[in-house]
């Protein structure tokens, strides 16, 4: 997934969202979609993430928030998508996004704060000149904190808040203003289009959706192909370097339904999302080697799913396989 351009103004425009508010006559602001997916991803990736931390051997601080930046957009459309965010501050980065019943909800933090300073130094201002240089350097920060040391935020107007964290599995999540139903995960990352979001029916199914890139990183997938030596180029597509991409595909399908399970959702969402995603309008012709077919996908989704309900009904303690022993790539 390609990263979020200042601006992607020809992908915004088709994202208007039919919910967002506008004045009588006034078009509704294209960033009004984008806001309203990150407060659908923050609210997603901060459940999944807490309420299956005992599954994670990997942890960090979770706040239960996503955060802007007024880099991210350029000239005229700046003050428009600041506007949206309720965001007053067009020099500091700030919360664009508070899941419901987090630590950042409970601090009283909202949409557009703006944060001068964490804890006892100043924002970081990242690396590059990459639009999102500097929220990445916070996301870093953030992550190496202690996973349940609170932290000072110092809002504008001399505000501060006090924000105490949960453990939860180490992710941080983002949206990328794209019209193409897809999302990625880089091993510390999840990154969700707009057009996902869009495509997925509901929530259950937008979980299950961000559950599967979530699994990717859980299971250090990134990290171990790498070791494995794969083609990550034209050769991804054949032989050894297919089949192990296929094979991490599978797993991260495996974990996204007890990771559905462990947050509450429908485990079965998976299969009804996978299901309509295999057989979507404008899907490549041909099935890339490095993913399963849907049919097989959805055959193999809801075969898990009939695990975890045996699990439950069982009245077992559930516990993914793939945590204990994920199988080697080789």
């Amino acid at each position: 997934m390609a990263p979020r351009v200042r601006p992607i103004l020809a992908a915004l425009t088709l994202l208007a969202a039919p919910l967002a508010s506008a004045a009588p006559g006034r078009a509704p602001s294209p960033y009004a979609a984008l806001a309203a997916t990150e407060a659908r991803v923050a609210a997603i990736g901060f459940r999944l993430t807490t309420a299956n931390a005992a599954w994670c051997p990997v942890q960090q601080p979770q706040f239960g928030w996503i955060w802007g930046d007024p880099r991210l957009y350029d000239g005229d459309r700046r003050a428009e998508a600041l506007a949206v965010y309720a965001a007053n501050d067009a020099s500091h980065a700030f919360i664009a996004a508070v899941a419901p019943a987090s630590p950042a909800a409970s601090a009283g933090l909202r949409a557009g704060d703006p944060v001068v300073a964490i804890g006892a130094g100043p924002v970081p201002d990242g690396e590059g000149d990459h639009p999102f240089a500097r929220i990445t350097a916070i996301e870093g920060l953030l992550a190496a904190r202690p996973i349940d040391a609170p932290l000072d935020l110092h809002l504008g107007a001399e505000r501060t808040v006090t924000v105490a964290p949960v453990p939860g599995c180490a992710s941080d999540f983002r949206v990328e203003a794209q019209d193409k139903p897809g999302a990625v995960a880089d091993g510390r990352l999840v990154l969700v289009n707009q057009g996902l979001a869009d495509f997925a029916s509901d929530d259950a199914e937008l979980a299950a959706a961000i559950a599967h890139e979530l699994a990717h990183n859980i299971l250090r997938h990134r990290a171990r192909l790498d070791a494995a030596g794969v083609d990550r180029g034209l050769g991804k597509q054949f032989g050894r370097s297919a089949r192990l991409f296929r094979q991490t595909e599978v797993e991260a399908d495996r974990l996204s339904v007890w990771l559905l399970a462990g947050a509450g959702y429908d485990p079965g969402a998976a299969a009804r999302f996978w299901s309509k995603f295999g057989q979507r309008k404008g899907r490549p012709l041909f099935q890339a080697g490095t993913h399963p077919g849907w049919r097989d996908r959805v055959a193999a989704l809801e075969a898990e799913a009939a695990t975890v309900a045996a699990a439950v009904a069982a009245g077992r303690p559930l516990r993914p396989p793939l945590i204990d022993a994920p199988p080697p790539l080789e």
